[in-house]
């Protein structure tokens, strides 16, 4: 294992823009206002354990006020908004992230401990690609009219007519792992349907969403239509999930947490989209190219930390290539530089805190102690930061925590299979069905093995690959719903009929 022996983050690296914006008092974003809240809680750098900022401490009440102002806006000035100017908006919304990439991406990599190269990449660069997209759906929406043929109307003509409304308000909830890249999963398709948002980051993760809150004024988004609520005592997510004027709920987390908002959302008719939890399978056949599958699932857990809802954390070789895979994937983990996530040479940077980081550990630990073997990693850094070497676990078998339970961390578990039939059923054995990867140059394998995969994306030789015109979204507790593609944004209408009826003719012609 290779280890950067600066793990503390050089605060001199950051420019002048982020250190400016970390030094200010950060309150809530509601009706386009900042509002300073009465207490704040400290935000800690996940390199180095230190405080570098504060944020506020919603209640509430700041959550009904936040939903108030999003309903006004509703009904008002983003209400009469036309298409092409929503559209507009989420242009320049995705021209401003570019112009303020750097700073949206040092924010993000110190709140989170993500390298910066990766928030740049993905929460900023790959976001703006999503306004884009989304930006288009703004005129795109569309109902169809039918000319009706109803058995007792017998006189005159009727008309059919659907067109689709925006649902309302949004509540949307966001984790860590990929704070300011899934607020604009959320945002983008909520404002290009028309709606207006609430959204509330992680309590770890909270200050790019303010700052993203700045820029959507900035590229004309009426006051009200973008709150933020930030904080990290219990219960904020409860009061928007609960709030009567709150008509869908956007949510992506935990499956333990999902459930809970799914019934609150449900005993109330709200909408309702959750995106949770995943154990994705990786599964090379023996005919695999190993010069690209053994990298590609290596990066399939360990990017990001290994800190991804679908993050290929099962894998399944076959027998005859089992053990030159497991090395090669052992090699990769052990070359990996663990640093700073802000020093452009380290490969991976720490979990989003130690709490995280001994919940990680400890299910190293129970994997070994249940009979799997420890081919690298398994431990901590002597470091106040919360690092966390990658592990790979091998020889386990379906009834372990570490196989059926999600880890969210940088720990890979290994097992082998016979033929393609035992490969899908390692894989579909288990409660989730969020993302899964076949290995194979095999036409027939391939396709056998894409229809018989219990997941809501199954990849092909490459893993974790979202492109914005494709859903995602998981089966089984790994949620219900989509993001990304018309599906997102479609979500976030509902189809309204309207019949007309016409007299007949010649009762034209007598006026």
């Amino acid at each position: 294992m290779e280890i950067e022996l600066g793990l503390d983050n050089n605060y001199e690296l950051l420019g002048q823009e982020t250190r400016t914006f970390l030094e200010l008092p950060h309150g809530l974003h509601i009706g386009g206002r900042q509002i300073q809240t009465a207490s704040t809680y400290a935000l800690r750098d996940p390199s180095n354990g230190q405080v570098f900022a504060h944020a506020g401490q919603a209640s509430a009440s700041d959550v009904g006020e936040a939903v108030t102002a999003a309903k006004r806006a509703l009904r008002g000035s983003w209400g009469r908004f036309r298409p092409h100017q929503r559209e507009a908006c989420l242009l320049r919304l995705a021209q401003l992230l570019e112009e303020h990439a750097r700073t949206l991406s040092e924010i993000e990599t110190i709140c989170s401990g993500r390298l910066l190269r990766n928030t740049l990449d993905v929460d900023v660069n790959y976001s703006a690609h999503v306004l884009r997209y989304m930006a288009g759906w703004s005129t795109k929406l569309s109902g169809r009219t039918t000319r009706l043929s109803v058995p007792y109307v017998t006189d005159g003509e009727l008309d059919g007519y659907t067109f689709r409304e925006p649902v309302g308000v949004v509540a949307a909830i966001v984790p860590w792992n990929v704070a300011l890249g899934l607020a604009i999963w959320k945002i983008a398709p909520a404002l290009a349907a028309g709606c207006t948002v609430v959204l509330k980051p992680a309590p770890s993760t909270p200050l790019t969403a303010l700052y993203l809150a700045q820029l959507a004024l900035e590229a004309g988004v009426p006051e009200g239509v973008l709150n933020i609520v930030t904080g990290s005592e219990p219960g904020l997510g409860e009061a928007m999930v609960r709030h009567p004027d709150v008509d869908m709920v956007s949510f992506t987390g935990s499956t333990h947490v999902g459930r809970l908002v799914a019934r609150e959302a449900a005993g109330a008719f709200k909408r309702v989209s959750v995106e949770l939890g995943g154990k994705s399978p990786v599964i090379i056949a023996q005919d695999a190219d190993l010069s690209r599958a053994i990298p590609q699932a290596a990066w399939a857990i360990f990017a990001n930390h290994g800190q991804n809802c679908c993050a290929g954390s099962r894998l399944y070789a076959h027998a005859s290539v089992y053990e030159q895979v497991l090395e090669g994937i052992v090699s990769i983990a052990e070359s990996i530089k663990l640093g700073a996530p802000l020093d452009s040479d380290s490969a991976m940077g720490p979990l989003i805190n130690r709490a995280h980081s001994e919940y990680v550990l400890n299910y190293v630990k129970e994997g070994v102690r249940e009979g799997a073997s420890l081919r690298t990693g398994g431990a901590g850094l002597d470091h106040p930061g919360a690092y966390v070497q990658p592990t790979v676990l091998a020889g386990v078998s379906p009834t372990m925590r570490v196989v059926r339970e999600e880890i969210f961390g940088p720990v890979l578990v290994a097992a082998s299979f016979q033929n393609d039939a035992q490969a899908v059923s390692l894989a579909n054995d288990s409660e989730f069905g969020l993302g899964a990867s076949i290995w194979s140059r095999d036409l027939d394998r391939v396709r056998y093995m894409t229809r018989a995969l219990q997941a809501g994306s199954v990849w092909v030789n490459t893993h974790n690959t979202l492109d914005v015109n494709l859903p995602f979204g998981g089966w089984k507790n790994s949620g219900m719903g989509h993001d990304l593609s018309e599906e997102s944004v479609l979500a976030h209408t509902r189809i309204k009929s309207s019949v007309h009826h016409y007299m007949e003719q010649d009762a034209f012609d007598a006026v």
